[in-house]
């Protein structure tokens, strides 16, 4: 069906990205294309390029948008509160949009959202007492542990409720003698003594330590 001269006055950048955020949330970015995004806005493929430039400019734009999702951490006042509401909020955002972090690891990002998000981390850091080489070293070990803990969390092949079940599927594969360390956590598994969970608060708290440590440091 063409598209009417009302839709092409009503489209905006911003309704194109995020008409594009929820194709990605919907059916995943490989589903994401200029065709399939105009197609959901019923318009002409063309009319897309009116407000981005292409298709790297279409993914920019929606991890931007993510981003933006974010809470920005407080400058001032306990900078390891700020930081662990900084990590929480992104982590949720993430899970919320199962796409996101492949792609914001993979881009050099420099949208408006994003920007804020980096300078008021930085900010934070600074405000801490850190320099401005070791703030730059902070916010990218605190991002790495992100990115890297929440893309296992969506990939892991199996549920939580699914640990007790597959280390007993898997015991016998690890036996005492040969894997004895392996063997007795996969027993704490099967036992209901240990979870086997990763916890994403953990890997959190030993960057927060040891940065407090590394001021602690700089300050004697």
């Amino acid at each position: 069906m063409p598209e009417s001269s009302a839709t092409r006055a009503t489209l905006t950048r911003d309704a194109v990205l995020r008409a594009a955020v929820r194709l990605a949330d919907e059916h995943g970015l490989a589903a994401l294309s200029m065709r399939k995004l105009a197609q959901t806005l019923g318009v002409e493929a063309m009319s897309l390029y009116n407000h981005v430039a292409n298709k790297d400019d279409l993914l920019d734009g929606i991890a931007d948008l993510v981003v933006a999702e974010m809470a920005l951490p407080e400058i001032g006042g306990d900078w390891r509160a700020a930081l662990r509401a900084r990590a929480a909020s992104a982590h949720e955002v993430l899970l919320r949009h199962p796409w996101a972090t492949g792609l914001i690891g993979t881009r050099i990002n420099v949208g408006p959202a994003m920007l804020r998000y980096v300078d008021a981390t930085v900010g934070c850091l600074l405000a801490a007492g850190f320099s401005l080489p070791q703030a730059d070293r902070a916010w990218n070990a605190l991002d790495s542990h992100l990115y890297g803990f929440t893309l296992q969390e969506l990939n892991f092949p199996l549920e939580p409720s699914e640990y007790a079940s597959a280390a007993d599927e898997f015991l016998p594969r690890i036996p005492a003698d040969q894997f004895p360390h392996m063997n007795a956590l996969a027993q704490l598994v099967i036992d209901g003594k240990h979870t086997g969970i990763a916890d994403f608060s953990f890997g959190l708290e030993l960057i927060l330590d040891g940065l407090e440590r590394l001021l602690t440091t700089a300050e004697d």
